[in-house]
């Protein structure tokens, strides 16, 4: 089933299209923090096997939230975590979340912003607007 799932991202690369396989959902995520009363949180998750993308996804998406909201991560109002799907604490993680797939997302609370494509559209050639693209989904949980 993982092969399936590796090929089909590895055709859909090819052609230029990604899949997003993160649901909405209404349950909730967790209790919130102290500060602004939320906890926001960006996840990426991947499998094992990545390609020279998934990487910089991650970079580029790490770099944002530790960069641009420094004083809150210090706080542990906003986190940043890459979750391996291919573990078996990423796939528990990947279950509670309904993620299938490499995926990026901001949850906080019982909301969340999918920001798989562009995160694979712009992580190599325009990391500036993914990292734009971050900040805009977390400031929208910070209001």
């Amino acid at each position: 089933m993982k092969r399936i799932i590796g090929l089909l991202f590895l055709l859909a690369m090819a052609t230029g299209n990604i899949f997003s396989y993160a649901s909405t959902s209404s349950a909730s995520f967790g209790p919130p923090s102290i500060g602004t009363g939320k906890s926001i949180t960006v996840y990426y998750f991947h499998f094992t096997r990545r390609c020279t993308t998934c990487n910089n996804v991650e970079k580029v998406s790490s770099e944002a939230v530790e960069t641009q909201f420094a004083a809150q991560v210090k706080s542990g109002e906003i986190s940043f975590k890459s979750i391996n799907l291919d573990e078996k604490a990423g796939e528990a993680i990947g279950a509670k979340y309904k993620i299938e797939g490499q995926t990026l997302i901001v949850i906080s609370g019982d909301k969340r912003v999918d920001l798989t494509d562009k995160g694979f559209m712009y992580a190599n050639d325009s990391p500036a607007k993914l990292k734009a693209e971050i900040k805009k989904a977390i400031d929208g949980f910070l209001k």
